[in-house]
């Protein structure tokens, strides 16, 4: 029992940089106050004293702010950073090392009975206010970026953002999704509005390409209109299609 309290203390030590001491984080840190009781609950309702069970995740929520189901199973060193508004299922799994952030959601889509929660692997991380809704799997070391409402399952290693969400797992894409964040855009934190960030940036660049061909094409007409002469390539050069790229975007 004091083993998995450490553990849990400096797992938080790792992953929240605002942590001073232990007893700071033993005694104000609604996260772990959270974890401590859904165990207690936990054990109750894997007993079959499930009232019991539910009476304390339901004072485990009056007091964090976080709902955790009874019947939940949860890992080691698992970290819920700020915490109020989590909400997490019956049926879903967490496995070790994951951290989750404030408003985040771990629902089901479906009122039949059996599982109908995600299963979040080792290692896993999902942004303030993600919505990881269904039977599916978050697999290792996978990230789901802020706000994202993911209902099909993500592969390990990948990152997810948008609703509904994109995978994001090549190199390429991940430069792309970095420069989109500086262009003021962020896969963790929210936007003006709700939209994918990556395909917003792409979506600014793609109307300022039809902007660009759109002057192109008049200053050729100023120029042959004034007798100048251009070259047959220049003006038979492939037009950009907005559209098709467009579509690959949405």
């Amino acid at each position: 029992m004091f083993s998995r309290l450490r553990e849990d203390i400096s797992s938080v030590f790792e992953r929240d940089p605002a942590a001073r001491t232990s007893w700071e984080v033993l005694t104000c840190y609604p996260g772990l106050h959270a974890v401590l009781m859904h165990r207690i609950a936990h054990g109750f309702w894997t007993r079959r004293f499930r009232w019991l069970g539910r009476f304390v995740s339901h004072l485990a929520r009056f007091f964090t702010g976080i709902e955790i189901h009874p019947g939940a199973t949860i890992g080691r060193r698992f970290f819920i950073d700020h915490g109020m508004g989590v909400v997490i299922g019956e049926t879903a799994v967490i496995g070790d090392d994951v951290t989750l952030y404030h408003g985040v959601t771990l629902g089901g889509t479906s009122w039949n009975k059996g599982k109908r929660h995600p299963t979040l692997e080792n290692g896993v991380v999902v942004g303030a206010g993600a919505k990881v809704l269904g039977p599916i799997t978050v697999g290792a070391n996978a990230k789901v970026g802020s706000n994202a409402v993911v209902v099909k399952s993500v592969p390990p290693g990948t990152t997810a953002v948008g609703n509904p969400a994109r995978i994001i797992d090549g190199e390429q894409a991940q430069r792309r999704e970095e420069k989109a964040g500086q262009m003021g855009f962020s896969a963790y934190a929210l936007s003006s509005s709700q939209d994918d960030p990556l395909a917003k940036a792409i979506h600014g660049l793609l109307d300022h390409a039809v902007e660009t061909d759109r002057r192109i094409e008049a200053l050729i007409k100023k120029l042959e209109s004034s007798g100048v002469s251009v070259e047959d390539e220049l003006a038979t050069a492939d037009k950009f299609d907005p559209k098709y790229l467009g579509r690959i975007v949405d």
